[in-house]
């Protein structure tokens, strides 16, 4: 059991560097990448690119062997979408776009803390609250008619 929480530190502070190290933490390189009018940032392309070239061989190789931590590890993606993962990943992606901070980057920021990082983290964490004090029961979308 503390081999996973190692693992899960060293991953996390690796993750923390690495959004440092690519300037992801600065809301404005983000808020600059989603400004395609205006004065559009690229680079965000070059660090998801990259991580996708990191990860992807190795979730092929991977998928649905058992990882050394974590088990059996799983074999595809799920392929239904319903409300609720619908308005979830609207939600985030509208929070995204008008703070340019997810919550990765938010944890980070609380390096060097400002009143609006606080404010964002302390809003993250409401929400999870939230999330876990709603009753669970199952949404989905109407299935579209041929």
């Amino acid at each position: 059991m503390m081999r996973k929480h190692i693992a899960a530190l060293l991953c996390g502070l690796l993750f923390a560097f690495g959004l440092g190290v690519s300037g992801m933490t600065l809301p404005t390189r983000v808020v600059g990448f989603l400004d395609f009018f205006g004065h559009w940032d690229y680079s965000l392309m070059f660090v998801m690119g990259g991580a996708i070239a990191v990860y992807l061989p190795v979730w092929y190789v991977m998928k649905c062997r058992k990882s050394l931590l974590a088990g059996n590890l799983p074999c595809g993606a799920r392929k239904d979408v319903d409300a609720k993962l619908f308005i979830g990943a609207s939600i985030f992606g509208i929070g995204w776009g008008l703070a340019g901070v997810c919550p990765g980057p938010g944890i980070v920021l609380l390096g060097r803390p400002t009143v609006s990082t606080a404010v964002f983290v302390a809003a993250m964490l409401g929400g999870m609250l939230l999330h876990q004090l709603t009753p669970r029961k199952c949404i989905t979308l109407p299935a579209a008619s041929s």
